[in-house]
């Protein structure tokens, strides 16, 4: 975990540096799609800043409206034109043509506050091996003429912080250094919350430091892209999950879902104080968020329910009605609608690999950590040890990778697992085995060999699949077995004789076409993954000791 930066009271005073060329260059990006109509104001609030080292550049995001007349007419301004490409190509295009050591993006309908640049820079000059900082800033109600203050204090983990929420809240508040960019860039395939996702990128890997000094100011106004709040959900969730597959810690992990739910929260709550006061047209879509992400508000609401009644068409009224009113519905024969599952030819022929990931890692991932306890000592996994170091961290004091042939060049142990007398017995603490003993044709001889080579009491932990589709490259020719949850409480009574043994399945129907599908995990929501059925195994698990 990064160390929290310790910092002296900031010398701001533009008489400690001499000359002009002291002090680094600061690049004010402005990207503006069709809001020329600010840019003097926001010129001027740069400007009058209290700092000689200053380019201004627009980015002209192919406007329409006098964008490039008001730039061209203001000196010293830099003018840039590309096509419509977004505001995250735009603010690339900025980076390509800046100058700056350090680098602030404005967007055109926002402004500086006096003494913006010059704090910034002084906590970057201070210290050196910050990637970025940010500080606190205004949020102005245009239509109400009201201004609430945005300030958040965040001393240290701020990795941790952001992935519970945006604490930094307005991007003009941010100033970068430039080598930021030499690595990471704002991801153009995402139209909005795409600096969330580059706060995530950064403060995963390196220091920042954040400030509760007012920076800027944030206009609301109607054209706002952060008022479309169904997008921006959509867009901050997706951001989010990103960071799924990274997490390395339980601390990370629980910051994670907390975070999910405080997104669902803040934006269901906005939605519905704009349906409250009628400042969000009722249509199906906005109502169908609430009762998608915060079905608790459309549960408790008779007004959500009565405008659904009223403005949902046909077709949606019977998914609120399956899905909220009546969790028993059942379409009459003939009426199903598959949709996009009417296909005789999957999403996905990789598992999901291609979508997000496989769904069983879901499963295999959460039972790993719920059992991490006992991934301790001198722990043995086939292929990698992935799993290992991930929930046995600092626990673990060996670790072994066992492989079939010498083609591993990680593989402490090599040979079959079915038949390894080379192993000594009584060897190791845990031994973990996901999704792989299907592939072995003796998967008995490979049940005993575990059993021999763990130490008393030591634990196997052990996934297989049951509803799965068939490899059709790699595993082919080998892929032999699929267990359900009986037949493996009867092989781990053999196995694991006087032993204790906890056999789990997991899945749904749901989850189960989705698996065959290809659909990936990242597409199916936590509340469905969750459910378990154990007519539709989809994996099954076991956590047996050794007597």
């Amino acid at each position: 975990m990064l160390v929290p930066i310790q910092t002296a009271p900031l010398e701001t005073d533009l008489a400690a540096k001499q000359t002009t060329a002291a002090w680094p260059l600061v690049s004010v990006i402005i990207p503006c799609y069709n809001h020329g109509k600010y840019l003097p104001e926001a010129f001027r609030s740069v400007w009058q800043q209290n700092y000689p080292a200053i380019e201004i550049i627009v980015v002209d995001d192919g406007s329409v409206d006098d964008t490039r007349a008001v730039t061209e007419a203001t000196e010293g301004v830099q003018y840039i034109y590309q096509k419509n490409k977004g505001l995250s190509a735009a603010r690339n295009t900025g980076i390509a043509h800046a100058q700056g050591e350090l680098m602030v993006f404005l967007d055109a309908d926002d402004w500086l506050l006096p003494g913006a640049l010059e704090v910034n820079v002084a906590h970057l000059e201070q210290n050196k091996e910050l990637a970025f900082v940010s500080g606190a800033h205004d949020k102005v109600y245009e239509a109400i003429n009201y201004t609430k203050e945005e300030m958040w204090e965040v001393k240290s983990d701020h990795y941790l912080q952001l992935l519970k929420g945006n604490y930094i809240g307005m991007h003009a508040t941010v100033m970068y250094r430039r080598w930021v960019f030499d690595e990471f860039l704002f991801d153009v395939s995402l139209r909005s919350c795409e600096d969330y996702d580059l706060y995530l990128k950064i403060t995963r890997k390196y220091p920042v430091y954040h400030h509760t000094d007012k920076i800027a100011a944030y206009r609301l106004h109607d054209t706002n892209m952060s008022g479309n709040i169904q997008r921006m959900l959509a867009s901050v969730l997706q951001v989010h999950e990103r960071q799924r597959p990274l997490l390395a810690s339980a601390s990370e992990r629980e910051a994670f879902k907390k975070g999910k739910g405080i997104w669902k929260d803040y934006y269901c709550h906005e939605l519905l104080n704009r349906l409250v006061k009628q400042k969000e047209f009722y249509n199906v879509g906005s109502l169908f968020t609430l009762i998608k992400y915060k079905p608790s508000i459309f549960l408790k609401s008779k007004m959500i329910k009565s405008l659904v009644k009223k403005t949902a068409p046909t077709f949606g009224l019977k998914w609120v009605q399956k899905n909220f009113m009546h969790k028993n519905y059942v379409p009459p024969v003939g009426k199903v609608n598959f949709g996009d599952f009417n296909e005789a030819k999957p999403f996905s022929s990789q598992f999901g690999y291609d979508r997000g990931g496989p769904v069983d890692r879901y499963y295999v991932e959460n039972f790993l950590q719920k059992e991490s306890a006992v991934i301790k000592g001198r722990v043995l996994e086939i292929g990698d040890n992935e799993y290992t170091l991930l929930y046995g961290g600092n626990k673990v004091i060996k670790s072994d990778i066992l492989h079939v042939n010498d083609t591993n060049p990680h593989a402490t142990l090599i040979g079959d697992i079915s038949a390894a007398p080379q192993i000594p017995d009584n060897s190791f603490d845990c031994i973990v085995l996901t999704q792989t003993l299907h592939l072995i044709y003796d998967f008995k001889g490979a049940l005993a060999t575990c059993h021999r080579i763990l130490k008393p009491g030591g634990a196997l932990l052990l996934t297989v699949p049951y509803i799965t589709s068939v490899d059709k490259d790699e595993w082919s020719e080998i892929w032999y077995w699929a267990f359900t949850d009986r037949v493996l409480r009867l092989l781990m009574a053999e196995s694991f004789p006087g032993g204790k043994v906890e056999v789990g399945s997991y899945g749904n129907v749901s989850v189960a076409t989705a698996f065959l599908y290809g659909v990936g995990r990242s597409e199916i929501t936590k509340d469905v993954l969750d459910v378990n059925d154990p007519q539709f195994q989809v994996i099954n698990t076991v956590k047996a000791i050794k007597a």
